[in-house]
């Protein structure tokens, strides 16, 4: 939207407004269960948690539970295993049919991640649920719901209470820059050109393997597969990366749908379905009526439309032509499994922004911020040691077909670094009494030092024991340093391969040949 004033005071408006319509949280007339999310740092979860009980009461909130059922290939083995046992021999087929009636059935329990249920005052928990300890663990602090948080989320409040990165990633953007990002603006030109080019960046794609957009560490757009959806789809603004998310996060919104419909040119990324708040309200727009359009939504989200579990569709759908829907909106309604909320996208995208504008203006703070926080790739040994190094790294692991996990999270971060580099910035060694033990720090305009952690091998335990050992003065050997800190000789070795411990004597014997 282009910038105004206020018309009382001529302060310049915030535009951080989006048009979400509040009936796609709790309905037309307040009968809709309410999803509440509400994401915190990772590292405030268990506050925020503790905190609901202060909110509500003591003993008006609980942990959901969650139960584990037996799936297909448990079955199996199970029916397959007792026959080995008794030493009998059956054939696969008759295996898989045994097994079958064992599907569903409760396995162990667990806890929601983040889901805390609300107990009304004045009710008993054990009216609606029983309560446990999650897997029978009787040692445990933690009290959940005994059924799964599904079978009564309809009779109880549940907020999901999350614990995410990026609220940690704008605090300590905040403490290294001292302003606070929720005041960047979200429509920076230079900030939005990121999901068009590299050019915000002073690289060209050539710099970093081809990457032709200057998104790879924005939260939702740093992958492969997304940045490929916002080449596809084209992006132009706030509005538009807000509907990319929420085609990212639904199932079967994008591929075979919306990505086929924008490829044919039959529909724009402004027009095709992108997130459920979209579909109410197209329809309303086209002269439907409010509660069906409403109703229409929630069936097509929920995915019943496609599962052909919806015996109001041929009504509807009916309804939809009569409006003059077009034929194309109607199939792309018809193949949808589930959509993401437009509230979510926005919250989401509106984070990344923010991240985003830092890269372009603060390049050294966010790279700080990205590798103590996000970087669970990151290794000291193949990305601070050399450019040579790294980049024969990263043709490896790029050449692997199928890279497991810590592999994939490794590619991901030294493509960060490969791009930093590009940019003109480096690393500069670890040095034992500057070095934090889970955060890069700024040395100067140019230059990071990794932290402690960043050294394979390295947990956070000892990493911090690194930290507190170094405040307590200058070490006087290696065989000091391991007193203080605890540390293993396997990593000692390694720090000394590195050069971290240079200058250091073995132990504080003195020869008396040194003395003369």
């Amino acid at each position: 939207m282009p910038d105004k004033l206020c018309p009382k005071c001529g302060t310049k408006l915030i535009k951080d407004g989006c048009n979400i319509p509040f009936e796609t949280f709790m309905g037309f007339k307040g009968d809709k269960e309410p999803d509440i999310d509400l994401n915190f740092s990772g590292e405030y979860q268990a506050k925020a948690h503790a905190y609901t009980e202060v909110i509500f009461g003591k003993g008006q909130t609980f942990k959901a539970g969650t139960v584990q059922a037996i799936q297909d290939k448990i079955g199996s083995a199970i029916v397959y295993k007792y026959f080995q046992k008794k030493g009998i021999q059956k054939r696969n087929a008759e295996i898989d049919r045994l097994g079958m009636p064992l599907l569903g059935v409760k396995r162990s329990t667990g806890q929601h991640p983040g889901g805390i249920i609300v107990l009304p005052l004045g009710e008993d928990i054990n009216r609606f649920t029983p309560v446990q300890h999650p897997a029978d663990d009787t040692d445990s602090s933690i009290i959940t719901t005994q059924f799964d948080y599904h079978s009564i989320e309809h009779n109880l409040l549940k907020l999901d209470i999350l614990g995410k990165d990026d609220p940690t990633v704008i605090r300590m953007l905040k403490d290294l820059l001292g302003i606070d990002p929720v005041d960047f603006p979200l429509d920076a030109p230079e900030v939005l050109s990121l999901f068009k080019s590299t050019e915000a960046l002073g690289i060209k794609p050539e710099d970093i393997h081809g990457c032709p957009l200057g998104v790879l560490g924005i939260p939702e757009f740093g992958t492969d597969n997304a940045i490929s959806m916002v080449l596809e789809a084209k992006p132009q603004d706030l509005s538009d990366l807000i509907r990319v998310s929420g085609l990212a996060h639904g199932t079967d919104v994008w591929h075979g749908n919306a990505e086929k419909l924008i490829q044919e040119g039959t529909a724009t990324l402004r027009t095709a379905v992108c997130t459920r708040d979209d579909i109410m309200q197209y329809l309303i727009s086209m002269g439907m009526e409010n509660a069906e359009a409403f109703n229409i939504m929630e069936s097509v989200r929920k995915g019943k439309v496609a599962k052909k579990d919806c015996p109001k569709w041929p009504q509807w759908k009916a309804d939809m032509e009569a409006h003059g829907v077009p034929d194309w909106y109607i199939w792309s309604c018809e193949h949808i499994m589930y959509m993401f909320p437009k509230a979510h996208a926005a919250a989401y995208v509106i984070m990344a922004m923010r991240i985003a504008y830092a890269k372009v203006h603060y390049p050294l703070a966010y790279y700080a911020t990205y590798f103590s926080i996000k970087a669970g790739g990151f290794d000291y040994e193949t990305m601070c040691m050399g450019h040579a190094r790294m980049e024969a790294e990263l043709n490896r692991l790029k050449e692997i077909p199928f890279p497991k996990a810590k592999e994939k999270l490794r590619y991901r971060d030294i493509r960060i670094v490969e791009e930093m580099y590009a940019r003109g910035f480096s690393f500069v060694p670890i040095d034992l009494y500057k070095a934090q033990a889970n955060r890069f720090v700024i040395v100067n305009d140019k230059q990071l030092m990794p932290s402690f952690s960043s050294i394979e091998g390295m947990g956070p335990n000892v990493a911090q024991a690194l930290q507190e050992a170094a405040r307590q003065g200058p070490y006087t050997s290696v065989q000091n340093l391991r007193n203080r800190a605890k540390v293993s000789q396997t990593l000692l070795d390694k720090m000394d391969s590195y050069g971290i411990l240079s200058g250091l004597p073995k132990d504080d014997q003195i020869s008396f040949a040194d003395l003369f």
